[in-house]
């Protein structure tokens, strides 16, 4: 099974709260280039049973059209052996031609859409959640510094299954419990 999303990050720092000495704000200098992104394409790739479950990351600066999400589907279908169920969303990138002719070419590919307008479904936003967490107050000034925080964010994720299995229970779809019934203790 394969859970697909796409992200965007900017230069523009997320804020959380803090610590600091009374009187001591905190100050953080972010830039504010909206137009400077570094734009994912993320998979999580859960084995058959469920006992294995990976990452994949494709990255772009430039906006993600069809011929990207064309690229990154052929090539976890050149990673995975056996039929493979795809769920993503029903975002305007995955309704275009070139995707749609792409996945009718693929007989051992089937693919699911998420509700719409219900991210909260999809267990890769809670990757995404995560990956948004740990670049906080980072302001990066590049999309150099970008790319390597973003990708510091994706290997905390990646090694750690704990987190992995994070983003499968916060979505807490009853095929989820099913189909990661190793993964999970059920009441």
């Amino acid at each position: 099974m394969i859970l697909l999303d796409e992200k965007g990050f900017s230069l523009i720092s997320p804020l959380k709260r803090t610590w600091a000495p009374v009187g001591q704000t905190p100050r953080i200098r972010t830039s504010l280039n909206h137009h400077q992104r570094l734009n994912l394409i993320g998979a999580l790739v859960i084995s058959p049973k469920g006992r294995r479950i990976r990452i994949r990351i494709a990255s772009s600066t430039k906006n993600l059209k069809g011929e990207h999400i064309v690229k990154f589907l052929h090539d976890l279908l050149a990673q995975s052996a056996g039929p493979i169920i795809l769920c993503w969303d029903s975002a305007p990138i995955h309704t275009r031609q070139m995707v749609q002719d792409f996945i009718a070419a693929q007989a051992r590919l089937h693919v699911f859409s998420f509700l719409k307008y219900a991210p909260e479904l999809n267990p890769v936003e809670f990757l995404w959640t995560q990956a948004s967490e740990h670049l906080a107050c980072r302001a990066p000034q590049s999309i150099k510094e970008l790319k390597v925080l973003v990708h510091i964010a994706i290997q905390r994720s990646r090694a750690s299954r704990w987190r992995l299995e994070a983003c499968l229970r916060g979505a807490d779809l009853p095929w989820g419990r099913r189909v990661s019934g190793y993964l999970f203790k059920t009441q």
